[in-house]
């Protein structure tokens, strides 16, 4: 199991096309990525879901990953051109649940700049690390006993009778 501490938090501030992997026909996009240190690091990747201010998690240089059983280090490799100083991580990479590989995972904005990710996804709304607020009474009408129909009879008649004597006040009231 990879230690994911060595891992950041990171978003994304900049977004670049530079040309397609040529192992597949993804294509690659330089992401300048603000971890929490002075300098942004420059990540090339192939996530099709990574977009501006996207908070991803960064396996920087330096950091142990693991594939295929194996563990590797970061360094820093050209990657389409362009010197990467790090890699986005997917979900099986950091061990989650959940996720494919080759899809950065993201995370909640209350994870700072440059902490390790969490053990596990986090839920994307918060999930239970705010505490949930009151959403007040219930509808009216939605917990009320259904009406029989003599119940319903009554109360139409009442309606009507209630009408009529709002329509004689009028007329009354005209006549004045």
């Amino acid at each position: 199991m990879t230690d994911i501490s060595q891992y950041k938090v990171g978003v994304i501030t900049s977004l670049e096309p530079c040309g397609s992997c040529k192992k597949s026909s993804k294509t690659l996009q330089a992401c300048k990525v603000d971890v929490g240190d002075e300098k942004e690091i420059t990540v090339v990747t192939a996530a099709p879901n990574v977009r501006l201010q996207s908070r991803v998690v960064v396996a920087p240089i330096g950091s142990t990953i693991s594939k295929d059983g194996e563990d590797i280090q970061v360094t820093k490799a050209t990657v389409g051109g362009i010197i990467s100083e790090g890699m986005l991580c997917d979900s099986i990479m950091l061990g989650w649940t959940g996720g494919a590989k080759g899809i950065a995972v993201q995370v909640p904005e209350h994870f700072e700049l440059g902490a390790a990710p969490p053990s596990s996804k986090p839920r994307m709304d918060g999930g239970g690390s705010k505490p949930k607020e009151d959403i007040g009474p219930a509808a009216p009408g939605l917990f009320e006993k259904k009406l029989t129909k003599e119940e319903k009879k009554k109360l139409a008649e009442e309606k009507r009778k209630a009408k009529r004597a709002a329509k004689a006040a009028a007329k009354e009231e005209k006549d004045k």
